[in-house]
This record gives structure tokens, C-alpha cells and sequence, in this order.
């Protein structure tokens, strides 16, 4: 009798305890991951516009280098500044609706940019499309963490490649309609910002209805296993790393037409096909990061990503114009596989945090593209446009760094391996 009431005791918390990882909140949903990399589509194709143009603007304003990179700096700046803080408040206290509101800013200041008089007019439009950026980054990361059922690397790289495809329309745009018609053409696309307020308007009745659901799922705890010290360690290497790779980006993002103009005489309209070729490159390498780290680990995808790039990096200010494509292609594909995987890696060292690590990396990132935009502009003027390009080159060494990192993933795998 003793034995039987043991054998009818034992199952009960052996049944019990396997309940909340079967939540049945763990569907992917691929309609709301399509509908935000759509809108991210269209904001970074809006912002790219900017970039994309500076030939136009560099002739229209005589402007310097150096005020081209101030332009760059302005809107990346105050991106990076404010990401953090609504990443800090949404956390508290989620805004479904903020979405279309920060695309309104981004609306706000394509339209004053189509009709700046002046330099310092050109500044405010820059940081009204850069304040729009700022909401619409760390919300919109953050829903495609609740729609990613539990696919995390996946939705980040949905997500991703949509803003880098984005990015990579924007020059090829301003070469069949902005060159040809004007800066005053720029105003056309506000239509593309009214889409995505819409878009976003669906978006936000969404996350208004399921992130309460969704936030209570279990979560990763790799990172609470680790000590204070070991993930401020691995922060700060991962600083580091986007250092490194929106350094290297800002040079070819706002000076890749200048020194394919300056070095092979092309057209401004050839130089932004170039453009458009690395951009649609880094949109297509955008995909793989984050499915390859959900399989193999975000560590290696991290570590090949960035110092995988170096050899190309450095062959590049070397080459003649047919390899300096093919290179750039190259780049490109490997260079923008890294984010994806550093933002989920970040987000699963500090759990529950979601807005705050969204927005303080990828006000990070917008930072460093600035203020690389701006000093790399200041050395190009004192220095000349190719010793940009060598300089630069020797960036993705950083990447070494990232041997350091803890590896979040052997966890899990003890895990299985005990279960």
C-alpha cells in the first residue's frame, strides 16, 4: 500500500512542471513580421533619401565635406540620444500608437527638406526624420520580438532586411527621380510615409491587444545566470564591435559616391547604382544573421560577420573599379549579418528589457554612423577621399574581440542535453 500511494504521488509536479513552456502564445506571426519589416521598408527608404542626395545637396548649397557630414550627424544623433529613453519608457509603460506618431515626425521633415532654403533649415529636417527614427526603431524591434514566437534571430533579420532593402532604394530613387527633377521632387515621397502611418496604425491595434499576452511568456534566462561583471563585459565589447562596423559604414554609406566619382570619374547617377548594389547587398546578408544564430549561436555569427570582413575591407582601396563592386558586394553580405545577431544576443544578457537594449543599440549604432559621418568627412576634407578608404580599412580587426564573449547558447544546450 505505501508503495502504491508513492507511485500515484510521484507524477504530479513531474507533470506539472513542463506546463508553461507549451504556452500556446509561441506561434510565430508572420503577418504582423511582414507588415513591420514592410513599414521599416519604408522609413529607411525615406531616411536613405537623405544620404542619397548629398551630391545634389553638396552642388545646390556648396557645401563641404565636413557640412556633409554634419547633416549625417544631426539626424544619426538625435536617432541615437532618444532611442534609449522611449526604449526606457516603453518598457514601463507600452505605446501601441507611437509607431505612426514618429513616422508623422519622419513625414514632417521629408517635406521641409524638399523645400529648405538654407544649410541650417537642412539641419532641422535632418533631426526631425532622425527624432521619427528614434520611436520607430525601438517599438518596432520590440514587436517583432512579441510576433516572433520564440524565433528570435528570425525576427530581427525579417525585420532588418526590410529597413536594409529600404535603405538600398533610396539612392537607386534619388537617381530616376530626385536627379533628373530636383530636390523639390523629394516631396513625392511623403506618400510612401503616409503608407506606413497606415500600416502602423494596424501595427499598433495589434501590439495594443497582445503585449500583455505575449510579454508573459517564459523567457530566456541564459543572461540572469551570468555576473554583473561578465555582462559588462560583454556590453562593452559589444560597443566595440558596432564601432566598428557603422564606423566602416558611414564611409561607404555617405561617401561611397564621392570617391567613385573622385577615383573612376563616374556620373553621379552611375555612383548611386554602385550605392544601390552595396546597400542591396547589405539587405540581402541582413536575412542570414539571425535564423544562422538561432541554429549554430549568435557568438560565431557576431565573431565571422565582423572579422570575417577584414580581408575584403583591406583589399578594397586597392582595387580597380570592376573588383572595387565585387568587393563591395562582399562586404556588404558579410558586414550586415552581425546586427541582427548582436541585438538578440544583447537582449537575452539582460531578460525583460527589451525596449531599453533595442534602443540603446540601435541609438548606438545610429551614433557611431553619425559621428563616423562627421569625422570621416573632416578627413576627407584635410586628407582627401582615399585615405578614407585605407583608413577605414583596418576597422573589422575589432572583431577579434568578440572570441571574448561568453557563449549564451551552451546553457541552453546543458539543458536539453540533462532534459
Amino acid at each position: 500500500m505505501e508503495n502504491t500511494a508513492e507511485s500515484l504521488a510521484l507524477p504530479t509536479p513531474v507533470e506539472a512542471e513542463p506546463m508553461p513552456v507549451t504556452a500556446p502564445v509561441q506561434r510565430t506571426d508572420y503577418a504582423i513580421l511582414g507588415a513591420i519589416s514592410f513599414s521599416h521598408l519604408l522609413n529607411d527608404m525615406i531616411q536613405s533619401l537623405i544620404v542619397a542626395i548629398y551630391p545634389v545637396l553638396k552642388g545646390g548649397f556648396n557645401l563641404s565635406f565636413g557640412q556633409i557630414g554634419l547633416i549625417t550627424l544631426t539626424y544619426q544623433v538625435t536617432a541615437s540620444l532618444l532611442q534609449p529613453l522611449v526604449g526606457v519608457v516603453t518598457d514601463r509603460k507600452p505605446m501601441p500608437y507611437s509607431l505612426p506618431v514618429g513616422m508623422g515626425f519622419t513625414l514632417c521633415g521629408l517635406l521641409l527638406l524638399a523645400v529648405a532654403p538654407n544649410f541650417a533649415v537642412l539641419l532641422v529636417a535632418a533631426a526631425l526624420v532622425g527624432t521619427g527614427s528614434s520611436v520607430f526603431h525601438p517599438e518596432s524591434s520590440r514587436v517583432a520580438r512579441l510576433a516572433s514566437g520564440g524565433q528570435h534571430g528570425l525576427a530581427q533579420s525579417l525585420f532588418q532586411v526590410g529597413g536594409n532593402t529600404g535603405s538600398s532604394i533610396g539612392p537607386l530613387l534619388a537617381a530616376w527621380v530626385i536627379v533628373p527633377h530636383g530636390r523639390g521632387s523629394v516631396a513625392w515621397f511623403s506618400l510612401a510615409a503616409l503608407l506606413a502611418m497606415v500600416v502602423l496604425m494596424q501595427v499598433g491595434r495589434w501590439y495594443r491587444l497582445h503585449h500583455v499576452s505575449r510579454g508573459n511568456v517564459v523567457r530566456h534566462t541564459t543572461g540572469e545566470t551570468l555576473s554583473r561583471n561578465t555582462i559588462v563585459m560583454a556590453l562593452l565589447i559589444l560597443g566595440l564591435l558596432i564601432f566598428s562596423k557603422y564606423f566602416y559604414l558611414a564611409s561607404i554609406s555617405s561617401y561611397y559616391t564621392f570617391y567613385l566619382i573622385h577615383t573612376f570619374g563616374l556620373s553621379v547617377q552611375s555612383a548611386q547604382m554602385h550605392l544601390f548594389i552595396f546597400l542591396f547587398a547589405v539587405a540581402a546578408g541582413s536575412f542570414f544573421g539571425g535564423p544562422i544564430g538561432d541554429r549554430v549561436g549568435r557568438k560565431w555569427v557576431i565573431w565571422v560577420s565582423i572579422l570575417g570582413v577584414a580581408p575584403f575591407t583591406l583589399a578594397l582601396p586597392h582595387a580597380n573599379l570592376f573588383w572595387t563592386s565585387v568587393l563591395s558586394v562582399v562586404i556588404g553580405l558579410i558586414l550586415s549579418s552581425a546586427f541582427s545577431a548582436i541585438l538578440v544576443y544583447a537582449q537575452e544578457l539582460i531578460p525583460g528589457r527589451v525596449g531599453m537594449i533595442s534602443g540603446m543599440f540601435f541609438g548606438f549604432a545610429f551614433g557611431m554612423g553619425g559621428i563616423g559621418a562627421a569625422v570621416l568627412g573632416r578627413v576627407a576634407d584635410v586628407h582627401g577621399i582615399d585615405y578614407v578608404y585605407s583608413l577605414c580599412a583596418y576597422l573589422p580587426l575589432i572583431g577579434v574581440l568578440a572570441v571574448f564573449l561568453p557563449n549564451l547558447e551552451r546553457p541552453k544546450r546543458l539543458k536539453k542535453a540533462v532534459a
